[in-house]
């Protein structure tokens, strides 16, 4: 496998290094230069096997070259040791639970996967490395578990201090050994900038920075194998399938996207927003507007005012986006929207359909996954399409039990692994949104 830059002016690397480093030299993100096609013949024969199977027997493939298969098998099957529900509402609607991995979130998939990969390359050229990665919720904590207690990895987390829930911040900040988390004065955007910044930042150079974000491909990949899935659990070649995706970063969603570029026969991805609706702006004006800064909503993991991998999603149309938003070269608008279909919900919308959701299915929803149901349910509406359709829950309610109580009046029982970080004590650093406190921090910290 062969990887460029999107921002199309660094040397294309190998799966390895794109890995390893995380962000391209330009400041681009890297992008596959091909993908295995698979056919209906490949698909079909794993339709009775269960989630670890696929993943290998897909991952296999994509990653033919890279990985041995004997340390694949391995790694896949260590990574997901747990359950990936399709939960039936109707006859053509499903509710795919991302959400019973060790963190309780979507984010494990990629996150597992990842950690295991990065600790086989580095192990076999004994290498360390220091992962800096912002999170607006989930993504911290998957990876602060994900890379916990590895010898050679160190993780520096950060997270807007006002934004994220309890639960969410304590996944992170009751860790310790190798995990270190920074609470920031700001938004996920402001996050997101500074780690930008150091990775593109010569004077750090030395620290062997990488990213665990879904700016990093080894994040996308790993994703794109839930939606074969659920594809061979509910459909037969060549039927087609609705995805409706709660979208922050889009990362999950190009997860999808990168599926539908490998053969997964999709009639549309529902793209759902919360009122940060710059995507859906982009592809109703063909005008891209950031939001600065970005609007704090229920949905608070999505908060995102410039999603990193919208400049992925218009690479593969044919256009060109940098690092900052800025659209050298518009994708196919055309082919864009006939692929995607991106609509904001608001708050209200959101605490309706938790509620709406609970009374009339008796099914207990989060809301990110409501986003995604109401995306879905707007989506009929206006299309009157009524193919198969899965949307995804992407993190378990009792994550988000103030918010879930507010609006259903129950406080939705946690996981074990939830109920036992309660007590544990908490360790995070502060820091204003300042690149230059950041770099001080980094170079205190790291040497």
């Amino acid at each position: 496998m062969r990887l460029y830059s999107t921002n199309l002016k660094a040397e294309e690397v190998s799966f390895e290094t794109a890995l390893i480093t995380g962000l391209a030299p330009d400041k681009g993100l890297y992008m596959p230069r091909q993908l295995p096609l698979f056919s209906k013949e490949e698909l079909m024969s794993l339709k009775d096997e269960t989630y670890p199977e696929i993943a290998f027997r897909l991952l296999g493939r994509i990653l033919e070259g890279e990985v041995d298969e004997e340390s694949l098998r391995a790694i896949v099957y260590d990574a997901y040791n747990y359950d990936v529900p399709l939960e039936k509402v109707d006859d053509i609607t499903y509710i795919m639970r991302l959400d019973r991995g060790p963190t309780s979130s979507f984010k494990d998939f990629a996150a597992r996967m990842m950690a295991r990969l990065m600790q086989y390359y580095l192990k076999k050229e004994n290498r360390k490395l220091t992962i800096l990665t912002a999170t607006s919720g989930d993504t911290g904590s998957a990876v602060a578990h994900a890379f916990y207690g590895l010898n050679n990895i160190d993780v520096i987390v950060l997270f807007p201090r006002t934004e994220v829930s309890d639960r969410q911040r304590k996944q992170m900040t009751t860790l310790g050994k190798n995990i270190t988390a920074l609470s920031v004065e700001g938004k996920f955007d402001d996050c997101q900038a500074m780690v930008k910044q150091a990775f593109a930042d010569d004077e750090l150079k030395h620290m062997n920075l990488s990213s665990a974000n879904s700016i990093n491909i080894g994040r996308l990949i790993p994703q794109s194998i839930y939606y074969f899935y659920s594809y061979l659990k509910l459909r037969d070649y060549p039927e087609k399938i609705v995805f409706s995706i709660p979208s922050g970063n889009f990362g999950n969603m190009m997860g999808c996207v990168l599926a539908k570029t490998m053969g997964l026969p999709v009639q549309k991805i529902v793209a759902a927003v919360n009122e940060n609706d710059e995507v859906p702006c982009f592809l109703d004006t063909g005008r891209y507007g950031k939001i600065e800064p970005s609007r704090n909503c229920l949905s608070n993991a999505m908060n995102v005012g410039h999603p990193s991998n919208l400049a992925r999603l218009i690479t593969i149309y044919g256009g060109e986006m940098d690092e900052k938003g800025n659209v050298h070269s518009m994708p196919d608008m055309g082919e864009l929207k006939h692929d995607i279909y991106s609509i904001p919900v608001t708050d209200e919308d959101t605490k309706a359909t938790m509620r709406e959701f609970y009374e009339r299915h008796n099914i207990l929803i989060e809301p990110h996954g409501a986003v995604g149901i109401k995306g879905l349910m707007e989506y009929r509406k206006a299309t009157k399409d009524q193919t198969l359709a899965v949307t995804l829950e992407t993190a378990d309610p009792a994550k988000f039990p103030a918010e879930v109580k507010a609006v259903i009046g129950i406080e939705p029982e946690p996981p074990q692994h939830l109920k036992e970080i309660e007590a544990r004590p908490e360790h995070m650093e502060h820091l204003t949104t300042d690149y230059e406190q950041f770099k001080e921090y980094l170079k205190r910290k790291m040497g």
